[in-house]
Order: C-alpha cells, then structure tokens, then sequence
C-alpha cells in the first residue's frame, strides 16, 4: 500500500485496466448483491429529495419496496445503504432492453439533479473502509477484484485505460483535485519503486 495524506491506497490498483463496458456487463454491479449501495450520512437526505425528480421513471416493483421502507436502510447500527429490490437491485435502477441503468445518474445528466449518486456507487470497483474518527481516521481504497466486472478488464486493456485513471472524476468528487493530482504522483512514484525492487 502507499499512502496520499490521510488516504492508504492498495497497490492493486497501480497496473488494474479498466473501463466499464455495459454492453457486455448490462450494469451488473446496480442488480447483483445482498444488499444496498453503502452511503455516506448526507446521502440519504439527497436520496429521499432526488425521489420526486426521478419517481415517474422507477419500476412498480420499486415504488411498492419505496412505499414500505423508503430509499435507504439501515444495513446495520449506524450503516445505511439504498433500499433494494428482492435483496437485489437498487430501487433507482431501471432497464434499457437488458441493461440496468441508474436513474439518478440519467437525472444528473440531464440537468435535472445536482446529485448524480451514491459516492460509493461512483467509486467501484474501489470500496472505502473507514478505521478511526475525526481528524485520526484513515481512509483505505481497496480494488475489489469480482467477476462481474472482468468485462471492463478486458475493455481496458483494449483501450489502454487505467483504473487510477477511469475512476478521476468520482476521486476528485470524494478528495478534490488537488488531492487526486498527488494521487497520480504517488501512484507513478509507486510503479517505479515496484520495477526498481522487482527481481532483475
């Protein structure tokens, strides 16, 4: 692992191609799952105010889980994450033929909402583990390496695409760009220690 300020990186994501390709995943990280997005505090108030910008385009099987216990659940005391559907999809998923697209994401880029979406959900493959409180705690992104997502492997090494690189916008959203340009020093910085200690 390395280190940028308060945040410890896995070295797994220094040489990791990726770009999400939809065509081949159909949005497989929105459907597959024991439970809901994980969310940041702020979050569920945003969920529950983008709710009347996107209610007209969500599924009816949704809207019923919605109607019972709302956008959010409390995963365990004190964690929440996105109300889903059968344990499965996210309530603000919905389908284009096959693929399951974020409704708040469509919203976002129509103009529609400030919110584009779970912070969490716009970092995967990278998750965020939390140890310690206040100004003491530290942030560690790990690369969560699942099947689901070896369709965008593949994609990135056909466009030579990077993970540390994909994945700019979501990281400066979550630490700024001052921070994600110490990022990628470090993460160049890394890649030469590894080559230099590697075995000869």
């Amino acid at each position: 692992m390395f280190a940028v300020d308060h945040v410890l990186v896995s070295d797994a994501v220094l040489d990791a191609p990726f770009a999400c390709n939809l065509g081949e995943c159909l949005g497989a990280c929105c459907v597959h799952g024991d439970q809901g997005a994980p969310l940041e505090p702020e979050e569920r108030e945003q969920l529950e105010a983008a709710l009347p910008v996107v209610h007209h385009k969500l599924r009816s099987e949704a809207l019923d889980v919605i109607a019972r216990k709302g956008v959010w659940t409390e995963e365990e005391p004190g964690q929440y994450g996105t109300a889903t559907v059968g344990g499965r999809e996210c309530v603000f998923v919905t389908y284009d033929k096959s693929v399951a697209k974020c409704t708040l994401q469509q919203a976002h880029h129509l103009g529609r909402l400030e919110f584009e979406k779970p912070i969490s959900c716009h970092l995967y493959p990278i998750r965020v583990e939390t140890h310690g409180e206040g100004e003491d705690a530290i942030e560690v992104l790990n690369y969560e390496q699942i099947e689901l997502c070896k369709p965008a492997v593949r994609s990135g090494r056909r466009t030579a695409s990077q993970l540390s690189d994909f994945l700019r916008k979501p990281l400066t959203r979550k630490y700024g760009p001052d921070w994600y340009g110490r990022f990628q020093e470090a993460v160049q910085n890394r890649r030469e220690i590894l080559i230099d200690s590697s075995p000869q």
